[in-house]
């Protein structure tokens, strides 16, 4: 009998940065299992075409990033719910059918512990953004029972996933216990009112990581990047990945 073989990947646009494949070639190892993960670059608009050729190649897994997330969500056929909450998916198990899962939300919930916000129930969580990462974030949230207020550039949209996800706008002369930011390497937030939230909260959190998170150091502040995010939010895919293989392993 031949060893199961996992072939893994990384797609979207630039994926030339991403850390994922050193943290699943680590999980491979840790798990006994052989396998590849490789990052692979598709273009807005590619994502479903990419998704069926890779599938058809034999991949068992695929992590997304932007900006491919809402296509991926489309492209598969069930999904967890958080990614149906949040209209965007982060992985992908190609099986029978595409399945879409979102682990973002654990990726958001494992680096804010990490920084010290360790009780989330009635915490006092402020999200910068409202793409996909930012949704995850507060959709999982707001599950663990935090209260969420949402910022972004334009404020219609701000107050669209507030709404959606059942969260609140941020308003001026807010304070909170965690400030959790979304938006691109280079943004910054050009609004007076948000200045005091931003240099003062304790638990200041950059979903980007390494030379992409920029925004503590423009604010003259410390912060924790998104690395621990990732690895969080890594290994709830590898789990989903590795427990598929082993359940099409074991005998009927």
């Amino acid at each position: 009998m031949h060893e199961a073989f996992m072939r893994l990947a990384v797609i979207g646009d630039p994926v030339d940065h991403s850390r994922s494949p050193k943290l699943h070639e680590a999980f491979l190892a840790a798990a006994g299992l052989a396998g590849s993960y490789e990052r692979i670059q598709v273009r807005a608009g590619e994502g479903a075409s990419s998704i069926d050729a890779l599938r058809a190649k034999g991949y068992l897994g695929l992590n997304v990033t932007t900006p491919l997330k809402e296509e991926a969500f489309a492209r598969a056929q069930r999904h967890d719910a958080l990614a149906l909450a949040t209209g965007s998916v982060n992985t992908l198990l190609l099986s029978e059918t595409i399945a879409g899962f979102n682990t973002d939300g654990a990726g958001t919930l494992g680096v804010l512990a990490d920084a010290g916000l360790r009780r989330l129930a009635g915490a006092r969580v402020l999200v910068l953004g409202a793409g996909p990462t930012a949704r995850a974030a507060i959709a999982a949230l707001r599950l663990a029972d935090a209260q969420v207020w949402v910022w972004n550039r334009t404020a219609e949209r701000a107050a669209a996933i507030a709404r959606q996800l059942e969260a609140q706008t941020f308003s001026p002369g807010c304070s909170f216990d965690a400030i959790f930011s979304a938006v691109p390497p280079h943004v910054v937030p050009n609004d007076p009112g948000l200045a005091p939230a931003l240099l003062e909260t304790r638990v200041f959190v950059d979903a980007n990581y390494g030379k992409r998170a920029t925004l503590a150091a423009a604010l003259g502040r410390t912060g924790i990047d998104g690395t621990r995010m990732l690895e969080h939010s890594a290994r709830a895919s590898f789990e989903l990945w590795r427990t598929s293989l082993a359940e099409r392993r074991t005998p009927a």
